[in-house]
């Protein structure tokens, strides 16, 4: 097992979209180069103070790479530490060469195991232990000193990995919450495509006992509408079993759409009042556009029953337009700084993304907070059933 999680280890890929440089960097290249040149002013026990300061300021202009190349900067860094303590040695035992401003090389501590590789975090973990235990051995401060130094050296490593860890663990939930949401919309897909051609299915084949007096013609266009139907449904009956995991085959539920939102309104009860407008043809849109338009609004319910600070009232909007549906969902909550834009609407994204729509949310223009999705409909007359109001 052991050797298993190791090979793990030396096999992890550095995290992707690492960033070159923000603004950050250069914050604290000027702090390190300002404190490098302060100390080297003020300080009266430097030995080779010329040597101090170049040392001093090639451990703060290498941390702009920490990102791009970890285990590369490592090395040199902590390289040119490893010849402090041996020069130290040789010139005056007890006075030191190096500046304090050389702790700046604890953040590449930190960038090693947020952004290397497996392979970096190990080669370039040898190196700091091993610089680490040199400067310990030669250091004449008390053993307690030494280990709380140690100590001190590895902790923003330890920070590095917790911070790298909780980033992965986010994203991997991210991309569950998007793989359901994809299987969600597929099985929706799914129930209805397959619903209606096995309808046409069914009729093309009565089509063909009934043409036996019709021109060969008719019987030509019958088969064509079985052989693609049953294709169809065939290719269709693929992709969902690509995507839905194993052991799931759970019965279709119809799902909800735009006729139950007046049931869903009600369900806060008292605390809250709804106030829902629906406006244009709504009776006649696409299955997956109608079951994303019930989620939109549900979701935005939910989130305004949990976090909305004394909010009272949620407006609802929903408007069919010639070839696009807006769905607008806002509450009159108080403002705290802090957002609602969780799990759930990172589904809501993806399932809009799918149907080539959009959706935003954030921070109302006065107060409260605001969801507003676009997503597009087809034309009428291509694959759209009517849905009666429930």
């Amino acid at each position: 097992m052991l050797r298993d999680d190791l090979r793990t280890l030396w096999t992890e890929p550095r995290p992707p979209d690492a960033p070159a440089r923000v603004r950050r960097d250069w914050a604290l290249l000027t702090a390190g180069l300002a404190a490098a040149a302060l100390e080297a002013a003020l300080r009266e026990d430097v030995v080779w103070r010329p040597v101090a300061v170049v040392v001093a300021v090639w451990l703060c202009v290498l941390p702009l790479w920490r990102r791009t190349s970890p285990l590369a900067v490592v090395t040199l860094a902590f390289g040119s530490v490893a010849l402090l303590p041996l020069a130290s040695l040789v010139v005056a035992p007890r006075e030191p060469v190096g500046l304090y401003t050389g702790a700046v090389v604890l953040v590449l501590v930190y960038a090693l195991p947020r952004w290397g590789s497996g392979r970096e975090i190990v080669l370039g973990g040898a190196v700091i232990l091993a610089v680490g235990a040199l400067c310990v051995v030669t250091d004449g401060t008390p053993v307690v000193e030494k280990v709380v130094g140690f100590v001190f050296l590895l902790l923003p490593g330890v920070v590095g990995s917790a911070v790298r860890f909780r980033v992965t663990a986010r994203e991997r939930l991210l991309e569950q919450v998007r793989s359901r949401e994809r299987e969600q919309l597929a099985r929706e897909l799914h129930d209805t495509v397959a619903h209606h051609v096995s309808a046409m299915v069914i009729i093309a084949q009565a089509g063909r006992v009934l043409a036996g007096t019709d021109p060969s013609a008719a019987v030509g266009a019958l088969e064509g509408v079985e052989e693609e139907g049953a294709r169809t449904l065939e290719e269709m009956r693929a992709m969902v079993a690509a995507l839905r995991d194993r052991g799931t085959g759970a019965a279709p539920v119809p799902p909800s759409g735009v006729a139950d939102l007046e049931r869903l309104v009600r369900t806060p009860g008292g605390r809250l009042r709804v106030d829902l407008g629906l406006d244009g043809e709504l009776d006649a849109l696409p299955p997956a556009v109608d079951a994303a338009v019930y989620r939109i609004v549900q979701e935005s319910v939910t989130n305004t029953l949990r976090h909305a600070v004394d909010a009272t009232e949620l407006v609802v909007r929903v408007a069919a337009e010639r070839h696009t549906v807006r769905v607008s969902v806002c509450d009159d909550g108080r403002r705290t700084g802090r957002g609602r834009d969780g799990y759930g609407l990172t589904g809501l994204r993806e399932r809009a993304t799918l149907l080539g729509g959009t959706l935003r949310a954030g921070p109302g223009a006065d107060r409260g907070w605001r969801v507003d999705a676009e997503l597009p409909r087809t034309r009428s007359g291509s694959g759209v059933h009517s849905r009666p109001r429930r």
